[in-house]
């Protein structure tokens, strides 16, 4: 077992380093093989990953967690507020599914991804780039009333996560996101290699919005690739399997500035290692990198630890 700093921020993985994207693919680990690897990685914290992933119930979930000393640090929903009022069931229909289960095994935190304008599976151009100024009053009010009722019913805190090909991927399209919502209910999953994809500093965003910094994924991307990939306008999904995001300390943004900066702010914060890589060349690939993901972010800064 890892020796652990009780300062540091709580670091885990999740499904996403094993190369899962949906519940069910043919080139996908098995979910047992899955948290088996996870203890022999030596993380304690994991996601839930793509709801029906993992069993679904919470007595077998919290049996298989159990008996590999697991545990549960967040579900994700996807939404798309942006769209209109519509969105709330689509919305309310996966919390219910995904908090609903995470909450019961201890999660206290709901990753929120918004909808993309291009199609991470099929790269297919889906809306426009940009937001008006009617779509982002949308969204925000959309993303405060799921924070709320999230709190209300589940005591669980949304953390929205800017993504690669989605309306929040920029500097300035996350402070525009901030503005728009009420810390009181919707805070940041700050990716880091999602925030680096386009340029974004992330040890700033998170010294100039400390109180919005709720969660964190942990990542880096190709610094050299990533430009290659916005001059010629690669589709995201394609760039992940071009290895546009890459294993520690490979890429960029260096972590220790960051577990340092989110450490200052709060110790119980989680920083969850990603990987994106779907499809996976081969399903012996993924332990050997999150083993050595683990081994990189606790030589390079003592403000970590696995419990």
């Amino acid at each position: 077992m890892t020796v652990t700093d009780t300062q540091g921020i709580r670091i885990g993985t999740a499904p996403d380093s094993w190369g899962v994207w949906f519940p069910e693919h043919p080139s996908q680990i098995p979910w047992d093989r899955f948290l088996d690897e996870v203890q022999k990685a030596g993380y304690e914290w994991i996601e839930l990953g793509p709801f029906g992933y993992l069993p679904t119930d919470p007595h077998q979930l919290e049996d298989e967690l159990g008996k590999r000393d697991l545990k549960l640090s967040a579900g994700t929903v996807f939404t798309g507020f942006h769209k209109g009022d519509e969105q709330w069931k689509r919305a309310w229909d996966q919390a219910l599914d995904v908090a609903g289960l995470a909450s019961k095994l201890g999660a206290e935190h709901l990753v929120v991804i918004p909808d993309l304008w291009r199609s991470d599976a099929t790269n297919e151009v889906l809306e426009a780039r940009t937001l008006t100024d009617e779509q982002w009053a949308k969204l925000g009010a959309g993303h405060d009333k799921l924070g709320k009722a999230l709190l209300e019913e589940f005591g669980m805190h949304q953390q929205f996560h800017t993504h690669a090909d989605s309306h929040v991927g920029t500097y300035q399209e996350t402070e525009r996101f901030l503005q728009v919502t009420d810390q009181q209910f919707t805070n940041l999953c700050l990716d880091t290699g999602h925030f680096a994809y386009y340029g974004g500093d992330n040890v700033r965003l998170i010294e100039q919005h400390p109180e919005r910094i709720g969660y964190l994924h942990l990542k880096q991307v190709d610094s050299d690739l990533r430009f290659t990939v916005l001059k010629n306008d690669i589709p995201f999904g394609e760039a992940v399997g071009m290895g546009v995001m890459v294993e520690p300390p490979k890429g960029v943004p260096a972590l220790a500035p960051i577990i340092e900066a989110v450490a200052k702010l709060d110790s119980n914060i989680f920083g969850i290692v990603e990987q994106d890589m779907f499809p996976v060349a081969s399903i012996d690939l993924p332990l050997g990198i999150a083993t050595r993901t683990r081994e990189h972010i606790f030589g390079c800064t003592h403000l970590a630890r696995v419990n």
